[in-house]
């Protein structure tokens, strides 16, 4: 929402510019003005606006007079009905002018502009944090920190499970199904048998429907889970 105030002499102008704000969702009116000085007087009570809709050529304090006594001004669209008066007031860095009469669609080009150099644009969204991939396991009376990318597969052991990475075994207790449920956020854990979740970040080929790991290691591939364990494989 832009805030705005409009200075003009000429009250067919003011009711104007005060109707096309009103057909404007993101103006709001402060002050219409009928001259120079009260203008003026309205900026120096310390009244703030964002757009400043500016007649030119007015009595006692004309537009371009009352900009270059302004310490602060908002951004301001010039109204005149010459537009070589236009180029002077360009010297004073306005954002826009419009020429009488005004039409609406010339209006909301104008505001469009301000909104361009008052509103800021979105900052880009923050990165994403990397993924956690660790998770806090029981192993006797420890509690043990295990990066789940580094696990090469998981076996049941009934009401224990067989936690294998390249260069530990961790027996926790735990059943299969529940650590599934626990790692349904890592996409690369599948379940591929009865007794096995296996980490496919880890497979290095697969023969006869066992998929072969580093190491030597090598888990079964279940006959009812092998369809969608092939299905979820990028492969030519």
């Amino acid at each position: 929402m832009l805030t705005c105030a409009i200075i003009d002499d000429d009250e067919i102008n003011r009711l104007t510019l005060e109707h096309y704000v009103e057909l404007t969702p993101n103006l709001k009116l402060e002050a219409s003005l009928a001259d120079g000085i009260a203008g003026l007087t309205f900026f120096r009570e310390g009244n703030r606006v964002d757009v400043l809709f500016l007649d030119i050529e007015m009595p006692h304090l004309s537009g371009l007079e009352l900009l270059r006594v302004l310490t602060d001004p908002p951004e301001v669209i010039i109204t005149t009905s010459r537009q070589d008066s236009a180029v002077d007031a360009f010297e004073l860095r306005v954002t826009d002018y419009l020429v009488k009469p005004f039409d609406f669609a010339r209006f909301t080009q104008a505001v469009q502009r301000v909104q361009s150099r008052v509103v800021p644009a979105a900052a880009p969204a923050p990165a994403e944090a990397p993924a956690n991939t660790d998770l806090f396991v029981k192993v006797n009376s420890r509690m043990v920190r295990i990066d789940f990318d580094e696990v090469l597969y998981v076996e049941a052991l009934s009401d224990y499970v067989n936690i294998v990475t390249a260069k530990h075994k961790y027996i926790v207790y735990t059943t299969l199904k529940a650590l599934e449920n626990r790692l349904s956020t890592f996409p690369s854990f599948i379940r591929v048998h009865r007794s096995y979740l296996l980490n496919t970040q880890h497979i290095e080929s697969i023969e006869d429907n066992t998929a072969n790991l580093r190491d030597g290691h090598f888990v079964p591939i279940g006959k009812s889970y092998q369809d969608g364990f092939y299905k979820s494989l990028q492969r030519i």
